[in-house]
């Protein structure tokens, strides 16, 4: 009887208490949210009055408005689609390999003093040379097609996410390994249950690196030499002083970095929900 009672006070307390949650959950996100997109709008105001009222002229900086008449113009030819796709199958294919790569080889230096000793020069040669600089070999090795914008941005990307590999592993807290060692963990259990979750922030970390690093890559090699992309488009709008066009580019270009980094911090966050 009284389990009866307790049940019949408590249901309504809990759909009141569900009811205000839910009720107050969209004021707490949009002043979460307050900060960004009031920078955002505040910023792009900013830029439309400099533009418009500071600067007066296209020719030197193009507003906000101007640029996303030139993103409608590009649209309607069809011409921005095939520079969106060219310059997307480049970045993806360098980043997917150079994110593989890296983590085997961050995984090869902490997982052996001789994969250190052996790899640790190079990858710190490598990371601190200006690979941009090599773009133009790259294009003559390989040519103007995708492979050589391919080879650009994984080489930019590989290191960063080596580096924060090896870090995350290395940084593994010592008395927790050795706690499920005597408990008779195996080596591949202590690697999948403990060194690895211990290091996915570090690895996440590297990956949100090498977006910015990929794309500058993408855009410096197609500077170089292109037929298509995003970089030879601002390329071409910058001869010409087409400045609403070569906004519209490096704005998409921010906005793809934005978008990747987000996600993957979305990401991180359903694979790594301890952190919170």
């Amino acid at each position: 009887m009284t389990t009866i009672l307790s049940d019949d006070v408590s249901t309504p307390t809990t759909k009141a208490a569900k009811l205000r949650q839910a009720a107050v959950w969209p004021v707490h996100a949009i002043l979460k949210r307050g900060w960004m997109l009031g920078s955002v709008f505040g910023g792009l105001a900013l830029w439309e009055f400099i533009s418009r009222v500071l600067v007066g002229s296209k020719l030197f900086l193009a507003a906000p408005t101007q640029v996303l008449v030139a993103l409608y113009e590009l649209t309607k030819t069809g011409e921005l689609k095939t520079h969106i796709w060219t310059s997307a199958s480049e970045f993806l294919i360098g980043y997917v390999i150079a994110c593989v790569l890296g983590v085997l080889l961050g995984l090869a230096m902490a997982g052996s003093k001789a994969g250190k000793q052996a790899l640790q020069p190079w990858v710190s040669g490598l990371y601190a040379t200006p690979t941009v600089a090599l773009a133009p070999l790259f294009i003559l090795w390989f040519g103007i097609g995708i492979l050589s914008k391919v080879i650009v941005v994984a080489v930019l990307v590989v290191f960063p996410v080596a580096i924060n590999t090896e870090a995350g592993l290395l940084t593994t807290s010592r008395q927790l390994i050795e706690t499920v060692k005597s408990f008779g963990a195996s080596p591949s259990q202590i690697f999948f249950k403990v060194s690895l979750p211990s290091a996915l922030p570090f690895i996440f970390a590297g990956f949100k690196l090498g977006i910015g690093r990929g794309l500058i890559g993408v855009v410096v090699a197609e500077l170089f030499g292109a037929r298509a992309g995003l970089g030879q488009m601002i390329q071409q709008a910058a001869e010409t002083f087409d400045m609403p066009t070569l906004f519209a580019g490096v704005v998409l270009l921010a906005g793809a970095g934005i978008a990747l980094t987000s996600g993957f911090a979305w990401l991180e966050t359903k694979l790594i929900p301890w952190r919170e």
